[in-house]
């Protein structure tokens, strides 16, 4: 149905968007939601938050159908797999994507910081925070809202995910919430898509090599990240008031 003309979206309020959006498109495939977000509630505020780990080919292939030069922000923390990189590249080709930008750490914020690149053995969330979190919050300047790839299946927090979510001033747009391990690998079996390298070395989550291990526990798809670690996701999906508290 076509949005009401009596109240504009920049007259609704959060949760009254919220509502509205989960309410239209909780049972939506991930293609509607995507068309939905992209023309016709952020046409020109939205953005996509990529690892290029080991499903991020069914979004980007996705993206790729309704508008490959959506912006596509990659944090290239210089803590990525060589194998990731060149995964990257050969997505970005693949799919035709033209959009692609890669975010990376304040320079001088780095070398003040982890200066011999060992951040990672003394404080995790500190070196998350540096190469991750802190330099996505002005990448995003501008948007209204961003898409990610989180699945409930992954487990924690993520299990209760919904659709559209609202965090720390813009709203988040999760299209495969719903999606199962089988049906992310049908649609790389479909879709013809080339595996991230590291897959097939036991990593079925991805993310900078000094924190990311073959998994642990095949039952659990994080079980490889961080582990030996109390932490679970980087920061970048959890609320500023309620991120570990870094010096």
């Amino acid at each position: 149905m076509p949005y009401a003309d009596t109240i504009t979206r920049d007259q609704e309020t959060v949760e009254a968007r919220l509502t509205r959006l989960n309410g239209e498109l909780r049972d939506a495939s991930a293609q509607t939601i995507l068309r939905v977000a992209m023309l016709r509630e952020w046409p020109r505020e939205l953005t996509y938050v990529s690892s290029f780990g080991a499903e991020s080919a069914v979004m980007l292939s996705l993206i790729a159908d309704v508008k490959p030069d959506l912006p596509i922000l990659f944090l290239e923390t210089g803590m990525h797999f060589p194998q990731t990189l060149d995964y990257r590249d050969r997505l970005i080709e693949r799919l035709g994507l033209t959009g692609v930008r890669n975010i990376t750490p304040d320079a001088t914020e780095a070398v003040a910081e982890d200066p011999d690149g060992g951040l990672h053995r003394q404080d995790a969330d500190a070196c998350c925070a540096l190469r991750k979190v802190r330099p996505l919050e002005p990448a995003l300047e501008g948007f209204g809202a961003w898409i990610t790839g989180r699945k409930r299946f992954h487990g924690g927090a993520r299990l209760s995910l919904p659709v559209f979510e609202h965090a720390n001033g813009r709203f988040k747009v999760n299209p495969l919430a719903s999606w199962t391990q089988e049906d992310v690998d049908l649609f790389f079996h479909h879709r013809n898509l080339p595996r991230h390298p590291l897959v097939a070395q036991g990593y079925p989550s991805i993310g900078c090599w000094p924190c990311t291990r073959p998994a642990e526990d095949p039952g659990d798809i994080r079980s490889g990240r961080w582990a030996g670690m109390e932490k679970s996701e980087c920061g970048l999906h959890i609320e500023k008031e309620d991120r570990p508290r870094v010096f």
